[in-house]
C-alpha cells in the first residue's frame, strides 16, 4: 500500500505540474488551490459513494473518504458550488466545425456569403443548422469575429483560423483546456484503474532531437490531424443527426504535441 500511495503521489505530482503553472502564471495562490482541491475531493467523493449505489452518502462517509473533517463537509454539502459552463454547447463552436467540415472538402467555402439566396451555402445558413435555429446568425457572426476567428468584409466572411482554438478569449481558452484535459485524464485514469473497457489513450515519445526535427514532427501531425478531423467531423455529424438527441453518451477524440529541453520532461 505504501508503495502504491508513493506512485500515485509522484505520477499526480507530474501531472500536475504545467496545471500549477497556469495557476501562478494566472495571480492564482496557495489558498485559491486548496480551496479547489477540498471542493473537487468532496465532489469525487460523491460521485464515488453514488457509483456504488449510495446516492446520498452521509457526513460521515464523505468525511472518511475525503479526509476533509466533518464540519467542513457539513458545510460544503449546505453549500454546493455551482458546476462551470462547458464549451462544447457553444453555437459558435458548432458553427465553425460546420464550417471547417464543408471548407475542407470545397476550399471555397472557406469564404461565404452572409446571407445568400436559395440553394447557396451562406453563413445564416451555417448558423441556422448548427444551433437548430436557436441563435441568431449575427450573433454568432460577431462572437466568431471577436475571437479572430473569421474575418467579415464588404458583406461577406472569411475563416481566419483551422479549429476552434480562441486565443483572443481567455475566459473561452480556459474553458477549452479544462475540458480537453479533464476528458484526456479522464481517459487515462480509466484505464489505470480498470474502470471500463480500455480507451484509447496513446502517445510515441523520442529524445535527442533538434528543434528543427520537433518542427518537422509537429507539422506532420498537424497534416495528419486535418484529414482524421475531416473524417471524425464527418461521422459524428452522421450519428448525431441518427441519434436525434436520444442517446445519452458524448466523445471527444483529441491529440496533441508537445516538446521542450529534457531536462524539463524529466522532473
Amino acid at each position: 500500500m505504501h508503495d502504491q500511495l508513493t506512485w500515485a503521489q509522484a505520477a499526480i505530482g507530474r501531472a500536475l505540474r504545467p496545471l500549477i503553472r497556469l495557476a501562478l502564471g494566472l495571480g492564482l495562490k496557495h489558498s485559491h488551490l486548496e480551496e479547489l482541491l477540498r471542493q473537487q475531493l468532496l465532489n469525487e467523493a460523491t460521485q464515488l459513494w453514488q457509483d456504488k449505489g449510495v446516492m446520498h452518502p452521509n457526513i460521515s462517509q464523505l468525511a472518511i473518504t475525503t479526509g476533509l473533517n466533518r464540519k467542513e463537509v457539513t458545510a460544503r454539502v449546505r453549500a454546493p458550488v455551482a458546476p462551470p459552463a462547458h464549451s462544447e454547447m457553444s453555437s459558435s463552436v458548432k458553427t465553425l466545425t460546420q464550417w471547417l467540415q464543408k471548407a475542407s472538402e470545397l476550399p471555397e467555402l472557406k469564404r461565404l456569403p452572409i446571407t445568400g439566396p436559395r440553394g447557396t451555402v451562406s453563413f445564416e445558413d451555417l448558423a441556422r443548422l448548427a444551433s437548430r435555429g436557436d441563435v441568431h446568425h449575427r450573433s454568432v457572426l460577431d462572437e466568431l469575429t471577436r475571437l479572430g476567428l473569421c474575418t467579415e468584409r464588404d458583406g461577406y466572411v472569411e475563416l481566419a483560423a483551422d479549429g476552434y482554438i480562441p486565443t483572443g478569449d481567455l475566459k473561452s481558452t480556459l474553458a477549452f483546456l479544462g475540458d480537453n484535459l479533464r476528458d484526456h485524464a479522464a481517459a487515462a485514469v480509466s484505464n489505470t484503474l480498470a474502470e471500463a473497457p480500455l480507451m484509447l489513450e496513446r502517445a510515441v515519445f523520442a529524445s535527442g532531437l533538434t528543434a528543427d526535427d520537433c518542427d518537422s514532427l509537429h507539422q506532420l501531425a498537424r497534416d495528419r490531424w486535418r484529414a482524421m478531423h475531416r473524417d471524425l467531423v464527418s461521422a459524428m455529424n452522421v450519428a448525431v443527426e441518427e441519434s436525434d438527441g436520444r442517446g445519452s453518451q458524448r466523445i471527444r477524440i483529441g491529440i496533441y504535441v508537445y516538446h521542450d529541453e529534457n531536462d524539463e520532461a524529466d522532473q
